[in-house]
């Protein structure tokens, strides 16, 4: 299975606008019963076109990939017709209009937290908390996220990655209680990665990898669905505590917009706020 990095953005904008035009029905565009017989579920390309207000042979050169100078304009036209929530707006414009130097197959270099940012998930003994850089990588983690989760620290460098912790360690099924859920979203939160960084050579060999061993992320990939994790609830079955419902906050780092500080919080009062405390007093260093 090919990946951005290998394809380059102008394949990746041809599958990710026919896989938008695929899940809109006519009567969902507004387009009504008479739009006829179709072979395919979805909008023809022509009906986007005409809703979009551009020619049909305009559009067809946009979804190969072949109009490197689209404007704002249009695209935002084309994210109105196909009804794009943010986040897929965002991939479109990655992908239609890459960012200067985008092209170069280089990695990025090593990402490093600052001392700062790191005394503060230390001081926070009653909240997992971390921090994700590019392709989801574990850059930090306090005590009680590495409870709640695994102690990332203590494994081989390339895996201290949220996404191969989904999908390959057998640990997270049991963990995550909503696994299929969570794995969904992290596959689409690595597609949109892939949209801001094509040409990453880690990102290639990460979805190799991963399309390789596990069946669900290959099929979930090639759905070309896109995530910006920004909060939302996450449902845990914990060895030591048991089930844990704990919603949690992506906070941009504004010094660094390739790292998040990512919090988990439980209800006041609750089941899952006591285990929280149970799993913060088991996992607090020894005095």
């Amino acid at each position: 299975m090919s990946t951005s990095a290998e394809r380059g953005p102008n394949l990746e904008l041809r599958d990710f606008l026919r896989s938008r035009r695929a899940r809109i029905r006519p009567d969902e565009a507004g387009l009504g019963p008479h739009a006829g017989r179709r072979r395919v579920p979805g909008l023809r390309r022509e009906e986007v076109a005409q809703l979009a207000g551009v020619s049909v042979d305009y559009y067809v050169r946009l979804e190969r990939g072949r109009t490197p100078n689209a404007s704002a304009a249009v695209l935002d036209a084309v994210a109105r017709v196909l009804q794009l929530d943010s986040a897929e707006r965002s991939h479109l414009f990655d992908l239609a209009k890459p960012k200067p130097g985008s092209g170069r197959r280089r990695a990025a270099p090593p990402q490093r937290v600052r001392p700062g940012l790191l005394r503060l998930l230390d001081a926070l003994t009653d909240t997992p908390a971390m921090i994700l850089g590019h392709r989801l990588d574990v850059l930090a983690a306090n005590p009680l996220a590495k409870a709640l989760y695994t102690d990332f620290d203590a494994l081989p460098h390339r895996d201290r990655n949220l996404a191969r912790f989904i999908f390959l360690n057998p640990a997270a099924h049991d963990l995550l209680a909503d696994w299929e859920i969570a794995a969904r979203g992290t596959a689409a939160a690595l597609r949109l990665y892939a949209g801001r960084h094509p040409h990453d050579p880690r990102l290639n060999g990460l979805v190799g990898e991963l399309s390789v061993r596990d069946e669900d992320f290959r099929q979930w990939w090639a759905d070309h669905d896109v995530l910006q994790y920004t909060h939302g609830i996450k449902l845990y079955r914990h060895p030591l505590v048991g089930e844990l419902t704990l919603a949690y906050e992506s906070l941009a780092l504004p010094d660094d917009p390739d790292q998040a500080l990512y919090l988990y919080t439980a209800e006041p009062d609750s089941p899952s706020e006591r285990a929280l405390r149970l799993l913060a007093g088991w996992s607090a260093p020894a005095s």
